[in-house]
């Protein structure tokens, strides 16, 4: 029953707050985030299967990338997604079961981001309440989350908490591990860095919670016993994400350096979304967030484009082709690229040529 995994979990969390870490327990207490990993991952299991369709929430994503607008009831999200995307903008809601969604198109820098409104994220979200768990879904499916709060509700390590329970890490990279599982001889770790919070004993026992028994493992990052719980469980997103506090027009300078101060481990933004104060650096913020580079075509016996191409940073010259349409992969020949990237102007290259802001690129095809 769920209700018994729900009371596992709760033992075992209460369990690791009563103990004091040090290097005695450490093995002990990662076995116990192993253990609570793998009793939610059941417990999901089994709600998926009791819901209607199995889970799961699909967003029709439209522009260059997707961002949430993630906080608690009331604290100007509309407003905020008004502003950011024009207040003439046509909105209309998504229906995802129970879960409404208001979309909008924010352009800036030459691209289009669609902004997500999800509904106010409750406190116990994590765990279903206040259909938590849908807008949960939804958030994990984006490339950027904005965390708001106002004057009033400014604690973002809420938001933050309720994330990192259904598995979202928020500004957070990926452990770098490599397991390679084997027949016999048990399990051979290897590092290329010092392990400076987590001995290799209780690697060891953290991989046997998760049924290893004979495995290479190679580690190639400084992780601790809860990034390597993440990298086991399979089910982490990774996310950049940072907060808005809103309605600043309300506090005066020395409560708003006071929240600054509160706030600083989150780098936020200080904005009032009724009087349109802050908003060109909110935009800002997320073209910067969203790690984008603008490249411009160049038609064969044309000048280039004064329209930039909008891509993710790393995108290569097949990203190129793909977004403007699939025949442009298929019947690629080669293409011609200017700028940043070209050893010299007009140099051939292949889909592989990672591209950088300000490259002009020509695709040639059959």
């Amino acid at each position: 029953m769920t209700s018994d995994i729900e009371e596992q979990i709760k033992k075992i969390e209460e369990e690791i707050r009563e103990t004091p870490y040090n290097k005695s327990t450490e093995q002990h207490i990662g076995r116990l985030k192993a253990k609570i990993a793998k009793l939610k991952e059941k417990k999901e299991k089994r709600e998926k299967g009791k819901s209607e369709g199995g889970g799961g929430y699909d967003i029709r994503k439209e522009g260059d990338a997707t961002v949430a607008l993630v906080g608690l009831p009331s604290v100007g999200k509309s407003t905020i997604l008004n502003k950011l995307t024009n207040a003439e903008s046509e909105v209309a809601s998504y229906h995802f079961t129970t879960l409404d969604v208001i979309p909008g198109i924010m352009e800036h820098n030459g691209a289009e981001i669609q902004l997500l409104d999800l509904p106010g994220l409750v406190e116990g979200a994590s765990e279903g309440k206040g259909r938590g768990r849908e807008i949960l879904s939804v958030i994990r499916n984006v490339d950027l989350i904005i965390m708001i709060g106002d004057i009033y509700r400014s604690d973002i390590s809420k938001i933050i908490e309720e994330l990192h329970s259904h598995g979202i890490r928020i500004n957070q990279e990926p452990p770098d591990i490599k397991i390679e599982e084997k027949d016999k001889e048990g399990i051979k770790i290897n590092t290329t860095v010092e392990l400076e919070n987590i001995r290799k004993e209780t690697i060891m026992d953290i991989l046997r919670e998760f049924g290893y028994v004979n495995a290479n493992v190679v580690i190639r990052s400084n992780i601790d016993d809860q990034e390597l719980v993440d990298f086991l469980s399979k089910n982490r997103v990774y996310l950049p994400g940072f907060p808005i506090i809103n309605k600043i027009d309300l506090i005066d300078e020395e409560k708003k350096n006071s929240l600054a101060d509160e706030l600083q481990d989150y780098s936020p933004l200080f904005i009032s979304a009724e009087k349109g104060d802050g908003v060109q650096e909110v935009k800002q913020r997320i073209f910067d967030e969203l790690d984008f580079i603008r490249i411009f075509l160049r038609p064969q016996g044309e000048k280039a484009d004064d329209e930039p191409m909008v891509l993710k940073r790393g995108s290569t010259v097949k990203d190129v082709c793909k977004k403007l349409h699939s025949s442009f992969v298929e019947n690629f020949r080669y293409a011609r690229v200017w700028g940043p990237t070209a050893k010299f102007p007009k140099q051939k290259v292949g889909m592989d040529h990672e591209l950088a802001e300000g490259d002009t690129v020509r695709i040639l095809t059959k």
